[in-house]
């Protein structure tokens, strides 16, 4: 008899200043990576899925990003241009902000 399977991994990469695409509020946003991996009698043995997101605290949704953006949001921090466009044609990633200023 052989045990097989699957088991996932998540790993938080980085916390970012972002403005949502489905809120439009400039917040922190989580890069997160989903790793699966082949289990052989529960011991992982390799990965056959790598997937990356960014998920909004402020509104919960969640946006699927490529390796490529992903790595280019963790090398700038969250600065500059953004990894594309988000739900609705929107511009998803960062911008940079203005201070506020009390009337």
């Amino acid at each position: 008899m052989i045990i097989f399977g699957a088991k996932g991994y998540l790993y938080q990469l980085a916390i970012l200043t972002l403005v949502c695409g489905r809120c439009g509020n400039p917040s922190a946003h989580t890069l997160r990576k989903r790793v699966n991996k082949f289990t052989l009698f529960f011991v992982p043995l390799f990965p056959f899925s790598t997937k990356y997101a960014t998920q909004c605290t402020f509104c919960g949704a969640e946006q699927q990003v490529s390796k490529e953006q992903a790595e280019q949001l963790q090398a700038q921090g969250g600065m500059g241009g953004g990894p594309g466009a988000g739900p609705g044609g929107q511009a998803y990633g960062a911008s940079p902000q203005q201070p506020y200023q009390q009337p």
